[in-house]
């Protein structure tokens, strides 16, 4: 998928790799990060059926916002891993819409977590 960012298109994926890949470079725990997100939502529930994650459970007052930073680069190192180092990727960027990009992210969040794409 790929979506823009301050006018620059940035290509967003997930793979196997990304959990690793998101403890190798923040050393944290992606899932019990993403569970403070509040995308529990987004695991199976007991009858086996798909939750999608709604975004409008999550307030967004209480998000990290650096979260969704980390993730959104997560996404794209994946996709490109050319890029930089968080900080300098995140240098690249005057506008960082997160309103604008976080449907997209969550998206990614599901397919990390698990959640089959319909």
């Amino acid at each position: 998928m790929t979506i823009t960012i301050d006018g620059k298109q940035v290509r967003l994926k997930a793979t196997a790799a990304t959990v690793k890949r998101y403890k190798a470079q923040f050393r944290r725990n992606l899932f019990a990060d993403l569970m403070g997100l509040g995308a529990n939502s987004a695991l199976t529930s007991p009858d086996g059926s798909q939750q999608p994650l709604d975004m409008s459970n999550v307030d967004l007052s209480n998000v990290d916002f650096e979260l969704i930073y980390d993730l959104t680069w997560l996404y794209a190192k994946t996709a490109d891993p050319n890029i930089p180092d968080p900080m300098a990727w995140l240098d690249e960027f005057e506008e960082f819409p997160i309103e604008e990009i976080m449907p997209e992210v969550m998206e990614l969040v599901q397919l990390t977590m698990g959640a089959k794409k319909k």
